[in-house]
């Protein structure tokens, strides 16, 4: 529970919450509102900034969902996707479909997006408030834990994690935060600016049509081509009933550690500074139009996800490791990454995000 008195001001966070019967931390400040589900791999299901009342974040028809209530999809899927609600994941080891390392067996992006968490609040004044969280994964032996942290008369959000191999053998890891994000953010379009030098568009997959980029080709970021020849600003996210196309690309040799997204004519973005010694590539996933058809889109997806990765592409740790992107911790190293979640209000393109979440235009 918290540490101090309940208060209507400044800075506040609570545990005294549950959703869908999901423990629940909630932080917020002037600015913002922070739900965290605890029993969820700690998914960050609303970042809400209170001026505008717009939460950033997408969210699914199908609403929240505890996995507690029972795992449904075949073990080479992987109950990912049955339980997705949108929002803000954090994902290791393995990034993408079913994949097999040393014997473990791991589903769409398994395994600590899914499981409980433990955590504890460790500051709560009006000035700040912080919060911890770990836990240690089913099927692997690491240790992951983080805190986040809100100051008050600050839109932004600071978390710091690290992830300790507790065993006597060097593991393997894809490590992201798999972040999309959703209407009404997306209705008019938005955006993306990026210190990125390549785009890696992905390679041609069964049911993934149209796309917007000519699949499996490098371009200079933010230039590309699309499917027929024509050259596409790939920076340019189209508004909502535009356009009908999918896409999943990766932007690579990053000279710098951040992103923005930026909904121009709202004058409303997201910007996000993290470590790029330890995030090397973000990956663009775009679903545009409710057209993905099928399980578990069924037409009525509209999103795009940018997410900072150890390691790409999105096709599970053994790709990873051939093709040398994953991460090897010897035993007893640790990995750790600080990042700032930030929102804005502004009408011009991003040209830097510093660390302590100041957005330069």
């Amino acid at each position: 529970m918290s540490l101090g008195r309940p208060r209507n001001y400044g800075c506040r966070i609570s545990d005294a919450w549950q959703v869908d019967g999901m423990r629940t931390v909630i932080l917020e400040n002037e600015l913002l509102r922070v739900v965290v589900l605890v029993d969820k791999g700690t998914d960050i299901v609303e970042f809400r900034y209170k001026p505008r009342d717009l939460d950033y974040m997408l969210f699914m028809p199908n609403g929240l969902r505890n996995p507690k209530q029972g795992m449904l999809s075949t073990p080479t899927s992987g109950p990912f996707m049955d339980f997705y609600s949108g929002g803000w994941n954090d994902i290791l080891p393995n990034g993408g479909p079913y994949s097999v390392y040393k014997g473990a067996e791991f589903g769409q992006h398994g395994e600590i997006s899914l499981i409980p968490w433990e955590h504890a609040i460790l500051r709560d004044e009006p000035a700040i408030v912080e919060a911890r969280f770990w836990v240690r994964p089913i099927r692997t032996p690491f240790f992951v834990e983080k805190t986040m942290r809100l100051e008050a008369g600050k839109a932004v959000l600071c978390i710091d994690e690290r992830v300790t191999n507790e065993s006597g053998e060097t593991m393997h890891l894809m490590w992201g935060q798999h972040i999309a994000f959703g209407r009404p953010f997306l209705d008019d379009g938005a955006v993306v600016d990026a210190p990125a030098k390549r785009l890696l568009v992905g390679a041609a997959m069964p049911n993934y049509e149209p796309r917007l980029y000519a699949p499996d080709a490098r371009f200079d970021w933010p230039q590309a081509r699309s499917p027929a020849g024509a050259n596409v600003d790939a920076s340019l996210i189209p508004p909502y009933g535009s356009t009908k196309a999918q896409e999943l690309a990766y932007l690579a040799e990053l000279t710098d550690g951040w992103y923005a997204i930026t909904n121009l004519k709202q004058k409303l973005g997201f910007a996000l500074r993290f470590d790029h010694a330890v995030y090397r590539y973000i990956w663009y996933w775009q679903q545009h139009g409710d057209v993905a058809q099928g399980y578990p889109w069924w037409s009525r997806l509209h999103t795009v996800a940018l997410e900072p990765w150890t390691s790409f592409p999105s096709e599970g740790i053994d790709k990873a490791i051939s093709n040398g992107t994953a991460v090897a911790l010897a035993p007893g190293a640790q990995l750790s990454v600080s990042m700032s979640a930030v929102a804005y209000e502004s009408a011009s393109r991003v040209i830097g995000v510093s660390a302590d979440g100041q957005v330069m235009f």
